[in-house]
């Protein structure tokens, strides 16, 4: 009925079980990589994903168009599985993507194309970054 308040002790009841609840909850989708906008975000069956824990060059640089570049031919057309951690950024699903059992951002990473954001990744893939990649790229400030 319009205008009737719960009762106080349900209305907590109610409250507490919403903030329990997860924003979103994490989920694998798989499909053809269709666009590769940058060396850290692609799009998944018309999906787009930010790789968690990449930081990648802006494409408005050389390195970040060379990077772009990497990652377009790495998974361009290709079939790949991403696992979703519930969070988004933007337009993008935010997730680890994986071709052929091996993480992409680890990929590029290794390759010198991106370096670890550590605020996100956990540092999980500071030991692949490249002495070059690291004297070339630009950490952003977010990710310290």
């Amino acid at each position: 009925m319009p205008g009737k308040a719960l009762r106080p002790g349900l209305s907590v009841f109610l409250l507490a079980g919403l903030l329990a609840l997860p924003a979103a909850a994490e989920r694998v989708i798989e499909g053809r990589v269709t666009v590769v906008r940058d060396v850290d975000t692609i799009v998944v069956a018309g999906t787009p994903v930010r790789l968690n824990g990449v930081d990648g060059p802006e494409t408005s640089t050389r390195a970040g168009r060379d990077a772009r570049s990497f990652m377009a031919r790495l998974v361009g057309g290709k079939h790949v599985a991403c696992r979703l951690n519930g969070a988004r950024t933007y337009d993008r699903w935010v997730g680890v993507c994986y071709l052929d059992g091996q993480d992409i951002g680890a990929i590029a990473i290794a390759n010198g194309q991106a370096l670890d954001c550590p605020r996100y990744s956990g540092g999980r893939y500071r030991e692949l970054e490249t002495r070059a990649a690291r004297a070339r790229l630009p950490r952003s400030g977010y990710c310290r």
